[in-house]
């Protein structure tokens, strides 16, 4: 390997370990060898095997080099360009995730339609298939058959792809239905800070479920004839805490409680797949849910989950900040009533057709056309909640909106440890971002982007606001390793390009 290629390889994983926050310590630490050796690897001194490489990149949660596989790596962005024509929503990450877990359920052959094809929804694949889940993509790849077999091979479970994943930690409802003890990896995902998952516990205690967490494991057993004699409380509205408590609950014999539920649209295309199962549920929509289960779940079901409103608010963000008319299709418009509205006061010029139904026959889409806008800042705080609140993996989109107004806006991320902090780097761009603590950042618009060569932050909503940042600022830009993004969105510079952006994959190696 020659000597340019070490010190560029070197200078990637010293980029990468500097975004998590990592020393040469710690990722020596993580990868059983000398902070000596570190330190040579990271200036090029230091002959690497791709076996080395490949391990750095997995204790860094980053794409450092890609083998066998075609995805890209970096984004070149010839900033500056305006956007015109129109372009559709994607289905739903989160709802295709909780919908793959859910299949555990089923001993039937489930169909899932339009299924979102992204890194997360792959890592959960290479989980299933490895305990004998039989999936493949048909009907030329759009849609995704799912057929479960008797006995599901824990042992053989592919625990670095169950690592990369947040989602894993949804087996646990499906899982406990099925056997009596079982291991899980601990549950990894985007770097937002700490995390705990006890309100999971709370919840699945409730059906017998006892977890001890030892040296990266989840360790499960599960008490049989155990029964939620009351309704359970959830102790945080959370999404995935809510469906796990579904997930127990579909195949529990009796009517099961769930108070302090989340509405949110992952959790009611959930409870449509669960209708679909023959699993009766109440006040969907509600944060009362009342679920009848059904012990036995062995049907043929064919379901579309609905449209993402994270990625439609995304493609909002991308006509404002190119100061583009740009119309975005199939949105799903309860899911983003509180933004627009939002937005509306901050004097967004936008059309939005009548309402029409979604291919799961619930939800509710319409089409909105975003025109370039006068924007100033809001009068209160940009701030989360759960739905039907601001949606909390919206408010990223928010600083860049922010940056191209006039004023001053407060953002308050007060739900991750550390997202907030990663919206800085737009500073990097030509913001005026300020960090007033770990969750509150004050925004000064309006903004002239300028074009920059920068990492990618390793928190999937704030990556992508760097992006769109670099599409307004004039110049070229590059935006390296790029895997956090793929892990949410679907081909997001090619369909960017097909509406007048000008992004470019390309790889060092």
């Amino acid at each position: 390997m020659a000597d340019d290629y070490l010190v560029r390889i070197g200078k990637l994983i010293r980029d990468a370990r500097q975004h998590r926050g990592w020393t040469q310590s710690q990722l020596a630490d993580a990868l059983g060898t000398s902070q000596s050796a570190v330190n040579r690897i990271e200036r090029g001194n230091q002959n690497i095997s791709l076996e080395m490489i490949a391990r750095i990149g997995e204790a860094l949660d980053s794409e450092i080099v890609s083998l066998g596989y075609a995805g890209p790596m970096h984004l070149r962005v010839v900033g500056g360009r305006r956007l015109s024509g129109a372009i559709d929503v994607k289905t739903s990450k989160n709802a295709c995730v909780a919908l793959l877990c859910a299949s555990l359920l089923n001993k039937g052959r489930t169909v899932l339609r339009r299924v979102a094809r992204i890194e997360e929804v792959y890592r959960l694949l290479e989980v299933l298939n490895s305990i004998g889940v039989r999936t493949r993509w048909i009907n030329e790849g759009v849609d995704l058959e799912i057929v479960p077999p008797a006995r599901l091979d824990m042992d053989a479970m592919d625990a670095d792809a169950a690592r990369r994943t947040r989602s894993i930690i949804m087996f646990l409802g499906p899982l406990l239905h099925r056997m009596d003890q079982f291991r899980l990896p601990y549950a990894g995902g985007c770097d937002l800070g700490t995390r705990t998952i006890e309100p999971h516990m709370i919840a699945l205690r409730r059906f017998g479920l006892d977890i001890t967490a030892t040296e990266g494991i989840y360790h499960a057993k599960v008490e049989a004839g155990v029964s939620p004699g009351r309704p359970i409380v959830l102790t945080e509205r959370g999404d995935t805490v809510t469906e796990n408590a579904l997930l127990a609950a579909a195949r529990h014999d009796g009517a099961t409680v769930i108070r302090n539920a989340s509405s949110n649209y992952m959790v009611q295309d959930l409870c449509f797949f669960l209708e679909a199962l023959g699993v009766r549920v109440e006040g969907i929509g509600t944060t009362t849910l009342t679920v009848h289960g059904v012990p036995n779940i062995d049907v043929d079901v064919d379901y579309s989950p609905s449209e993402d409103p994270v990625e439609a608010m995304s493609l909002v963000a991308a006509a404002v900040v190119t100061e583009s008319e740009l119309t975005i299709r199939r949105v799903p418009i309860e899911f983003m009533e509180i933004e627009l509205a939002v937005l509306e006061e901050m004097g967004l010029d936008h059309d939005r057709s009548a309402e029409y139904t979604a291919d799961n026959g619930r939800t509710r889409l319409v089409d909105l056309t975003v025109r370039p806008s006068k924007l100033e800042a809001p009068i209160d705080k940009i701030h989360p909640m759960p739905f039907p609140g601001l949606n909390i993996d919206n408010v990223p989109f928010f600083a860049a909106i922010a940056a191209a107004a006039q004023g001053q806006t407060l953002i308050h991320d007060w739900v991750y440890d550390n997202r907030a902090i990663y919206l800085t780097d737009l500073n990097r761009l030509g913001g005026r971002l300020q960090l007033l603590d770990p969750h509150r950042v004050l925004v000064e618009g309006p903004t002239r982007w300028r074009a920059a060569e920068m990492m990618c932050p390793p928190a999937l909503r704030p990556a992508v606001v760097v992006l769109l940042a670099m599409m307004a600022a004039e110049g070229t830009s590059v935006l390296r390793n790029v895997y956090v993004i793929n892990r949410g969105y679907e081909e997001l510079a090619e369909r960017l390009n097909s509406v007048g952006a000008q992004i470019e994959i390309f790889r060092d190696i």
